[in-house]
């Protein structure tokens, strides 16, 4: 018996009954601006801020380096 047969336990395959057409998914350009702009405010709010972000962390890293030395 060769794979492309099956077993004969599948049922038949049906179509699926329904009255509107099947959605298979369309662009939506107003949610693709609206989410290219909600990125870019983030962007301009966070960016500036990384610098103070990753001093923050360098002198954590610092503090704690120290620590393990006299710890």
């Amino acid at each position: 018996m060769s794979e492309s047969e099956g077993t004969g336990d599948e049922p038949p395959h049906q179509e699926l009954q329904t009255v509107t057409r099947s959605y298979l998914g369309q662009p939506n350009m107003a949610m693709d601006v609206v989410g290219w702009v909600i990125f870019l405010l983030l962007l301009v709010v966070i960016l500036p801020l990384l610098p103070f972000f990753v001093l923050f962390w360098l002198i954590s890293k610092t503090f704690e380096f120290l620590r393990r030395q006299t710890g």
